[in-house]
């Protein structure tokens, strides 16, 4: 079966991403085309890039980059939730991306954004560039949350209705193109 990973792309003391990824996980479970599994790039305590040799070799050295990669390598594709920070990624999930390369080659991406001022549109918007560079393939529905309209206080996330069948689609999406990409990963 498909499985999915839900990434939770920030590692920042108070961040907002679980509970986003909750949301995501919990549409997901209604679902019962592929397996879902929540990934926290905090929960790998990657440093900063810190590999002597380029992801292309595939030659880790170190155990948490070893871990990260059997994670991302085990799933077909993903759904990245990201909240937006002075208009693009996080760092850290710059970094998780940066440190695998093959792992991601040829499986699907679903795009969750959070923000002030756009909703994370700015951040999914770099994440679709990125995606692009290792060989990852956004799809076209994404999902854009207010801080404002779609959270309590900046901290509590209750999102609006009308999200769900944005959330929903996108889901859907990743799904059918994790499985249409499934011969290019020889799976």
């Amino acid at each position: 079966m498909t499985k999915i990973g839900i990434i939770v792309g920030s590692t920042r003391p108070g961040r907002l991403g679980p509970q986003v990824a909750r949301w995501v996980e919990k549409a997901a479970g209604e679902r019962d085309d592929a397996e879902f599994d929540l990934v926290d790039v905090a929960d790998y305590n990657l440093p900063l890039f810190d590999e002597p040799r380029s992801p292309l070799l595939r030659d880790y050295q170190h155990a948490h980059t070893r871990a990260w990669s059997a994670k991302v390598a085990e799933l077909d594709g993903y759904v990245f939730v990201t909240p937006e920070y002075n208009r693009s990624i996080p760092g850290a999930l710059k970094n998780a991306i940066d440190v695998v390369y093959h792992e991601w080659n040829h499986k699907a991406a679903g795009l969750v954004g959070y923000g002030s001022t756009a909703g994370g549109a700015r951040a999914l918007e770099h994440l679709r560039g990125i995606a692009g560079a290792v060989m990852l393939a956004p799809v076209h529905t994404e999902v854009t949350l207010s801080m404002h309209n779609d959270f309590e206080n900046y901290a509590v996330f209750n999102p609006d209705p009308r999200h769900e069948g944005a959330l929903r689609q996108m889901l859907g999406e990743v799904i059918a193109l994790a499985d249409a990409l499934a011969p290019l990963r020889g799976t």
